[in-house]
């Protein structure tokens, strides 16, 4: 991007992200993301170990909190099925997610292809500031792109926009499924 400013992963990432007054919102694309502080959760959740979901509260609080001062959090993540374990573990968590009041929607990955959404990440807060993520070949976050043009963030606007008509809200995507998959991909509704 050539109107845009790299903000390494760590601390003024973090500070970016949770700067928005209104409204922030995430296009996930990753099949898997190599978050060394998830990993210990992954590997337990793949291997069938009870999940000690604790690690979450932070996270969880302030969403509430920000839910209930009128702010709003949401994703779309745009999935390949079969499912990567990842997958799984992320469709598993965002049960505490939406609890608090983040809106978690999944789109197949063909029908975001056909609707020209973005192969990358990126989050867009108060429609007016945003980032595209940038992950090593891992998949470990290195950083983002904090972009400045404002042709390029109503173009994302316009991305979410249509990932939020034709993705599917957490419920109505697992409801597609029936409970004994479920079960057997170790998915708690």
């Amino acid at each position: 991007m050539t109107d845009s400013t790299f903000v390494s992963a760590g601390p003024e990432f973090v500070q970016f992200a949770r700067s928005y007054q209104h409204t922030a919102y995430r296009l996930e694309v990753r099949d898997n993301y190599a978050d060394p502080g998830e990993a210990q959760h992954v590997r337990n959740f793949v291997a069938g170990q009870p999940g000690d979901d604790s690690w979450m509260e932070d996270w969880l609080g302030l969403i509430l909190r920000r839910t209930l001062e009128g702010q709003r959090i949401e994703r779309v993540r745009v999935i390949t099925e079969p499912w990567s374990d990842y997958t799984r573990f992320g469709l598993n968590l965002s049960r505490l997610n939406t609890a608090a009041g983040e809106d978690i929607r999944y789109i197949a990955r063909d029908r975001a292809d056909e609707l020209g959404l973005p192969t990358y990440g990126y989050w867009l807060l108060d429609s007016h500031k945003m980032c595209i993520l940038r992950h090593d070949d891992q998949d470990v976050l290195l950083g983002a792109d904090v972009i400045h043009d404002p042709a390029v963030i109503v173009e994302h606007a316009h991305y979410r926009d249509v990932a939020r008509r034709f993705a599917l809200p957490r419920a109505d995507y697992l409801g597609t499924f029936d409970d004994e998959f479920l079960r057997k991909n170790n998915i708690n509704k």
